[in-house]
């Protein structure tokens, strides 16, 4: 009896990812609830778990795209467990090109392990393109113009050859194809690749398109002295850290600014939907849901501080750094990247000056912070002196179909105010 494993759902706008890694080997034994792969949406990385205990059979290769509800393997409930539990000795003697047992040549129960893999480096690549392990369409590609797979190096999980790589073997010259170079051409390599767009990529640049494209988009910009903040954070941080076992940073004290803007000009905190009679309606919220953009190695991803206006310094320290934490291991759910009623980017921490930020939709605005840099300004202000303060730049980009020009910097003054004057904050003015 065998058991098909099944992308699961991933989210009620999710239908379908990339099949990005299999954790488990082909013919190996694996428990029920064992992770066998992963598979990425364009929001969040799904485990898909074993349904039975049983021996694996994998029928989709890695980088294939998968359907939610389509399946991507089997398991065999009918196998005997091996001796021992180890899953590498129920692998089966011989596999075919995809990696899965051919049916002339089932797995022996007394079939005995083979040594583990060398480094893709160092296996002799076949000649014949039949047998090299490719994708179908490197495959494809190397057959369309006649290029031998075995000269071709893979860069691929496992060494398996991709069709960016074909292409950069015909343009490095290897290939029939290549042209030579014309006399007093430039020398060296000239080589170019393509990569696939993970799913992650391809969402976060329809939503870019999408913001620009449906909303009246502008941003407007100011700047505040970060020195007060500095001074405090100076001040109370070995006690602050003591005390609630976090590090005290900048990010908390903006949170606080912008929910404490947003209770002032609630339009901002607002969407644009479609109403009852099918025209545009704005829907308000009594809560303020923070986004905080965070790189992860697959690219942006939003995590959203819930009711952060209720949060002290500690809590929204804890809970951005959680996100960074799980952001790079991969772990954040669908649940914690959505719904969001307004979003801050901090691109200083990469050493952005200044940017223009692009909504997140149905946001109608998000805050831009940038590196701080000592400049020469009036200070203290009205005062006539120039001293050199810690300046940050931030941009406001906001939606004009709902948000005014005024109200928008006007929102953004109170960001730079609560920064200046920390006890604002503390004092909830």
């Amino acid at each position: 009896m065998s058991t098909p494993i099944v992308m699961p759902e991933a989210g009620e706008s999710v239908v379908s990812g990339v099949l990005t890694a299999w954790t488990k080997d082909d013919g190996v034994w694996v428990e029920r609830d064992e992770t066998v792969a992963e598979i990425e949406t364009d929001k969040i990385t799904v485990e898909v778990m074993a349904p039975a205990a049983g021996v694996l059979k994998r029928t989709a290769g890695e980088g294939d795209d998968i359907d939610v509800g389509a399946a991507i393997g089997e398991i065999d409930e009918s196998a005997d467990k091996p001796a021992g539990s180890s899953a590498k000795e129920s692998k089966p003697a011989a596999a075919s090109t995809n990696g899965a047992p051919k049916a002339s040549e089932p797995a022996s129960s007394t079939a005995v392990a083979p040594p583990p893999a060398k480094p893709a480096a160092d296996i002799p690549p076949p000649s014949a393109n039949g047998s090299a392990r490719a994708t179908p369409l490197a495959k494809k590609l190397a057959d369309d113009n006649r290029v031998d797979l075995g000269k071709v190096h893979g860069t691929g999980v496992g060494g398996r050859i991709r069709e960016q790589d074909v292409v950069a073997f015909m343009q490095t010259g290897n290939s029939g194809h290549a042209a030579s170079p014309a006399s007093g051409s430039v020398s060296g390599s000239r080589g170019t690749t393509i990569e696939r767009m993970t799913p992650l990529r391809q969402k976060v640049a329809s939503r870019l398109v999408e913001a620009q494209q449906t909303a009246a988009m502008l941003t407007t910009f100011n700047e505040c002295d970060m020195g007060a903040v500095m001074d405090l954070r100076k001040k109370h941080k070995e006690a602050f850290g003591e005390k609630h076992g976090i590090g005290l940073g900048f990010m908390s004290f903006f949170v606080k600014a912008v929910t404490n803007a947003l209770q002032q000009f609630p339009k901002i905190n607002s969407y644009i939907v479609a109403g009852d009679d099918g025209k545009p309606a704005i829907q308000g919220h009594n809560y303020q849901d923070v986004a905080i953009a965070v790189s992860s190695p697959k690219g942006l991803v939003v995590p959203v501080i819930r009711n952060a206006e209720g949060m002290n310094f500690a809590e929204i320290e804890k809970t951005i750094k959680d996100f960074g934490v799980r952001a790079k291991d991969g772990k954040l759910s669908l649940d914690e990247m959505t719904g969001g009623t307004f979003t801050i980017t901090n691109g200083g921490v990469f050493g952005s000056l200044i940017s223009t930020p692009i909504l997140n939709p149905p946001q109608s605005a998000i805050l831009g912070m940038h590196g701080i840099k000592k400049r020469a300004v009036e200070f203290p202000e009205g005062s006539g002196q120039i001293a050199l303060r810690p300046m940050m730049y931030l941009a406001l980009s906001y939606d004009h179909r709902i948000v005014d020009g005024a109200e928008a910097v006007r929102f953004l003054v109170s960001i730079k105010e609560s920064i200046e004057d920390p006890a604002r904050l503390m004092l909830d003015l």
